[in-house]
């Protein structure tokens, strides 16, 4: 079949070594990789910094100060009660709208993010990412392993499918993890902004804690997550490899 098409055999050489690369990779990865950074996870789960009890501790205090009322009367610049309200109407201030307070600069400089979420999400970051790679890398050596379409003895290839949507569904999972980090800092941000914005609103800053602290249980919830498809992936793999490294029996297996 292959005479079908001409293959450069140059190119086929070096097709041949990425196959070869990628199995070595992959197969390591399965008996070794795989086990090792459960392991490490779990140990993980057991550190300090991701079994805080109380959450106080994760606050982070929000440095932005409550101005001074400002009263307002019915007399304003020797302006009598009609003529001020004449050119409060004129200037659009009569609209029932509350404008909040101009922020032109932070008070003191840069409003800091939650240093402590900050530390424990630059630790559980590279672990998303590698399990993003690793999974990535087993999936192509399983793709690879399935054999060309044929009618009838499709069992084993079955099995390979379901492990490569298994992969796939990981991967999928892993990134949506980094999203949700993306998406507590932007609306973290947003909360702030409200903040100085609006400083007199204690609810604003009651949410940027409430924020903080779902944020910390969830980092630890995909710390779990990452530890807990590994075992999955491990196991699974290793009780089907017979399958997804032969997915088809031959003729004389079939006589016995």
């Amino acid at each position: 079949m292959s005479s079908l098409l001409k293959v450069d055999n140059e190119i086929k050489t070096k097709v041949d070594a990425f196959r070869e690369r990628i199995t070595a990779e992959a197969e390591d990865l399965v008996a070794n990789f795989f086990p090792k950074k459960l392991l490490e996870l779990d140990q993980f789960l057991k550190d300090p910094t991701i079994n805080i009890c109380e959450l106080k501790e994760i606050h982070s205090e929000i440095n932005l100060t409550v101005p001074d009322p400002i009263l307002l009367t019915d007399i304003h610049d020797g302006l009598e009660g009609q003529n001020a309200k004449k050119r409060k109407l004129e200037d659009g201030a009569g609209d029932g709208k509350v404008g909040g307070t101009k922020v032109f600069v932070m008070p003191g400089g840069m409003m800091k993010s939650n240093g402590k979420l900050v530390e424990l999400i630059e630790k559980v970051k590279p672990e998303i990412r590698t399990l993003i790679e690793k999974c990535n890398t087993v999936k192509m050596w399983v793709q690879l392993l399935i054999p060309r379409i044929e009618d009838g003895n499709n069992f084993g290839v079955s099995i390979q499918e379901e492990t490569v949507a298994e992969l796939r569904t990981v991967e999928g999972e892993a990134a949506s993890f980094l999203d949700q980090i993306s998406r507590y800092y932007i609306t973290r941000a947003k909360l702030v902004s409200k903040i100085a914005k609006y400083p007199h609103v204690e609810d604003y800053r009651r949410t940027v804690t409430e924020i903080d602290e779902k944020e910390y249980i969830s980092l630890k919830i995909i710390v779990s997550e990452l530890r807990n498809q590994y075992v999955t992936l491990h196991d699974m793999i290793l009780k089907n490899i017979e399958k997804i490294k032969r997915p088809r029996s031959s003729n004389s297996d079939a006589l016995y």
